[in-house]
């Protein structure tokens, strides 16, 4: 089964969300207000988390409590952390984040840390972009996808290294390119309609823009 967190923060339109979750076995974690766009969804959350300073009371009325698992505003993990914590504990190995987009910088920039652990999500969703994680010691060590012809796509080493990388379809090659942390490539283009990154060596950090709008995909 697949582990999904829904959290706060711009995320992509629901009806995106419905067709990208079709056909998934998931279990759903909710982080405080991402309980606005989980029940927008129509999905049924196994976990609620959080302080609840973001998640309207209302909202929170219809469901069982035994699900509700409330913290304190002064803690020391982020409702999207405490929702990863439970996720993890029960023994998902594949996990998703989706909202979590725009609002505060500070708050980005956490989520973006959770790629940089030795347990990591494997996709985020925001309103904007689209952001797939591999790595080379995982089964998975390859994103192929489809785009629209010229589509974004920016890749980051993450994790520690050494880092390599392989792409089929991209208008700059990522062959031999020499990575190091805080090194990026940005803004590579989709050549043809089909793509495909490999990792063969470290975790990469793979951003499609323009998911909600429809831009690329």
């Amino acid at each position: 089964m697949l582990g999904i967190i829904f959290t706060g923060g711009e995320g992509p339109k629901p009806e995106l969300v419905r067709q990208l979750l079709k056909g998934k076995n998931a279990f759903f974690a909710v982080a405080d207000s991402g309980l606005v766009l989980a029940e927008a969804v129509g999905v049924k959350p196994g976990c609620i988390v959080g302080d609840m300073d973001s998640v309207p009371a209302s909202l929170l009325q219809g469901y069982p409590q035994d699900i509700i698992v409330r913290h304190k505003c002064d803690k020391d993990y982020t409702d999207t952390e405490l929702a990863m914590q439970i996720v993890l504990e029960k023994g998902f190995s594949e996990i998703w984040i989706i909202g979590g987009g725009g609002g505060r910088i500070d708050h980005l920039f956490a989520i973006q840390a959770f790629f940089e652990r030795d347990i990591f999500p494997r996709r985020w969703i925001t309103k904007t972009a689209d952001i797939y994680c591999i790595d080379a010691s995982c089964a998975e060590n390859s994103l192929s996808l489809g785009a629209k012809k010229n589509a974004h796509i920016s890749v980051f080493p993450v994790g520690s290294g050494e880092w390599e990388a392989t792409s089929e379809g991209l208008k700059w090659s990522l062959a031999g390119l020499s990575w190091k942390r805080g090194f990026f490539g940005l803004s590579n283009v989709a050549d043809k309609e089909d793509f495909k990154i490999t990792a063969l060596k470290g975790r990469f950090m793979i951003v499609l823009e323009g998911i909600d709008g429809s831009d690329n995909y």
